[in-house]
This record gives structure tokens, sequence and C-alpha cells, in this order.
């Protein structure tokens, strides 16, 4: 994936990139991953079948921005700004 000087994503396949593990690390905790579906009103069958789409995946990276010790984690984890994180989720929800 390719990160601006900003560490932003260039292109929506990046924010993609970014969102999708967003998702996994979001749900790589039970206790984070209920949090997920019961503030976002996905269902796992959502998760599974719709995991790629952009507004699944603002909906996640959303989800981190609304807490922000779990964006810092998350992105800490991923390697990239937390703010990385946030530019991926404007530019999935304007795709």
């Amino acid at each position: 994936m390719r990160l601006t000087e900003t560490n932003g994503p260039e292109t929506n396949e990046d924010a993609v990139a970014l969102g999708l593990a967003a998702l996994g690390w979001t749900v790589s905790d039970a206790d984070r991953a209920r949090r997920l579906l019961d503030t976002t009103g996905l269902t796992p069958s959502d998760l599974r079948a719709r995991a790629a789409e952009p507004d699944v995946l603002a909906a996640v990276l959303g989800f981190l921005e609304a807490y922000e010790p779990n964006l810092i984690a998350c992105a800490e984890e991923m390697g990239c700004k937390p703010a990385a994180l946030v530019a991926a989720r404007a530019t999935l929800e304007s795709a």
C-alpha cells in the first residue's frame, strides 16, 4: 500500500487495504469486535459478506476514530499514523 508524505492513502485501493487491516485488528479481540458490531449495527454475516465494501470499511474506521486509544493502538500495530486511518475513512466515504 502506498502512503503520502502525511502517511495517508494515495488511492482508493490503498484506503481499502488500510480499512481491511484495521478490520482485522479490530476483530482480533472479541470484546472490541462485539463493540464494533453493537456500535455500527453490523452483523457477523455483514462483515463476512461485505468486508471489502467501502461503506463497511468506513464504518470500521469510524468506530476506531470514536475511541482514540483504539485508533492509536491500531495505527501503531499497522505501522502507520492515526491520521492515515482517518484519511482512509474519508476516502472510503467518498468512494
